[in-house]
């Protein structure tokens, strides 16, 4: 690392954050679309996501402030781009990023669409065959204005020949050639995703024809999205930001040269910011601390590869293993727990470190103010995460509508003592019928009495929760510990029970000598 770097610290990373994010109060965002152009994007593979991303940043917008930005303004439009991602982007940058990103993509969409034809025998000449089929669909379209996937295909009956779709993966198989034609459609720009066919976390969308856009060089549109993302993520490294994009490392090199950038010290790491922002870091106000309730798949949550500086250590209670984060609760720029929504719409915060009265009592607001929100929908990730998952099935431990924890232990909350009696004498209930039900699956002579039975079925439902987190995310940390449902408890009753009378540790009986 070259001397004399300007050092920029973690703590300035996360100001910057907070502000150009539009995460901190002060710094919200005054529409949906000012929130989205201020991130480039937000993920759309999760159409909840979206809603709850744009409700974060402007601390307002509800629900139809959304839908009127995407649906009835068009100013926000969804599309195939960053490393084949779906997100929603402002319809000004629609020709940016289909030019940087999207267009690349799609001769691979149809270089591979064409293979599967073509191994099919559904025509000689499959290219000159799904072409055709496209072209028609795209006309059958542009006639009826909007259309599902399945209109469109009594429309247009090839959209219905079978293919063997991800033939190498188990989930893989005999489909119709709806979908994939639909999407390499979209990905040329040819099509959009329109309204969906149902509430606002429905995934079945219809689709309408694209218009006319502005034609722009690959390089041009490369030097422009890298500029946006220097601007709201930078400064950061290099690598960060060909992960964001997708690009080569070629790419990346020559999409730099065209900008002024600057290297600064990230701590020990070269990171790279627009030379034009450097004057920022200086004028910079400070920020107060601010509380945050991110969505699954949330841009600022995903905006970097490396996230050590903001994510911390727990990274393995969050993400999946494919790389998808889940909800999380942040304080002052950090992510310091998760949040789920249960079945009964209660929202619920686990806090993964000791943050303090001031931030608990911040987040526990922000959760009452995301239930309300919320109101009577439901939110289930649709990529699921150790945290959430652990939330979403824990049994309902406290009686009002948010309940925020400290690796398990309530943070002052109204009505929790009430909650907490309730859920002491629910558990003696499930640890007397567990330990029972081991005892008598495992008989033997022992001196448990009640007492030590309840003690069985209540550590047993302990180790229940253990051995489901090892078989479910095949890893073990302190979050694989918590009470299951009564067919676990018996479970770990039953290991426990067995283990004691193996190692002769079984109260009642003696050791020989």
């Amino acid at each position: 690392m070259r001397t004399g770097m300007r050092l920029v610290s973690p703590a300035q990373r996360r100001a910057r954050l907070a502000v150009r994010h539009h995460l901190a109060p002060a710094a919200r965002a005054g529409s949906v679309a000012g929130a989205v152009a201020g991130m480039i994007a937000l993920h759309g593979t999760d159409p909840a996501s979206v809603y709850l991303a744009a409700w974060a940043r402007t601390g307002s917008a509800d629900k139809a402030d959304v839908e009127h930005a995407l649906y009835t303004e068009r100013a926000l439009v969804r599309m195939l781009g960053m490393r084949r991602t779906v997100f929603v982007v402002p319809a000004a940058l629609v020709p940016v990023i289909q030019a940087s990103c999207t267009d690349q993509i799609a001769e691979r969409l149809r270089r591979q669409l064409t293979q599967v034809v073509q191994g099919a025998g559904i025509a000689p000449d499959a290219a000159t065959w799904l072409k055709d089929v496209g072209e028609a669909t795209v006309r059958a379209l542009a006639a009826r204005g909007s259309a599902t996937g399945a209109e469109l295909a009594r429309e247009e009956p090839r959209l219905r020949t079978q293919i063997v779709d991800a033939a190498d993966n188990p989930y893989g198989g005999s489909v119709n050639l709806t979908s994939r034609l639909l999407t390499l459609l979209s990905a040329e720009g040819l099509i959009v995703r329109g309204r969906p066919r149902g509430g606002w976390t429905s995934t079945q969308f219809a689709w309408s024809a694209a218009g006319a856009r502005a034609e722009l060089s690959a390089a041009e549109a490369r030097a422009e999205l890298a500029r946006r993302w220097l601007f709201a993520f930078g400064p950061a490294p290099v690598s960060d930001l060909q992960w964001w994009t997708g690009w080569t490392a070629g790419q990346v090199k020559q999409t730099l040269a065209r900008l002024q950038v600057t290297e600064v010290d990230l701590g020990g790491a070269t990171g790279i910011m627009l030379t034009a922002d450097k004057p920022a870091l200086d004028e910079a106000a400070a920020v107060p601390p601010w509380p945050a309730l991110l969505p699954a798949l949330d841009p600022t949550a995903m905006g970097w590869r490396d996230r050590a500086w903001y994510v911390g250590d727990h990274a393995q209670a969050l993400f999946d293993r494919s790389g998808n984060i889940g909800p999380t609760a942040w304080w002052d720029g950090r992510i310091v727990g998760g949040w789920a929504q249960r079945k009964d719409g209660e929202i619920v915060v686990r806090l993964l470190e000791d943050t303090g009265a001031e931030a608990a009592a911040a987040i526990a607001d922000e959760a009452q103010r995301l239930r309300a929100w919320i109101g009577s929908g439901r939110v289930t990730p649709r990529f699921r995460t150790p945290l959430e998952r652990e939330l979403t099935e824990e049994q309902a431990r406290l009686s009002r509508s948010t309940a925020v924890f400290a690796d398990n232990a309530y943070i002052a909350q109204p009505g929790k003592n009430k909650s907490m009696v309730t859920f002491i004498i629910v558990l003696i209930i499930i640890g007397l019928i567990a330990g029972l039900i081991a005892r008598l699956l495992l008989p033997g002579r022992d001196s448990l009495g009640i007492l030590g039975t309840i003690v069985l079925g209540i550590v047993g439902s302990f180790i229940g929760g253990f051995l489901q987190n090892l078989i479910e995310y095949h890893h073990v940390s302190i979050h694989s510990f918590n009470t299951v449902g009564i067919i676990g408890s018996i479970i770990g009753a039953f290991v426990l029970l067995l283990l004691l009378r193996v190692t002769g540790m079984e109260p009642g009986r003696r050791r020989r000598r």
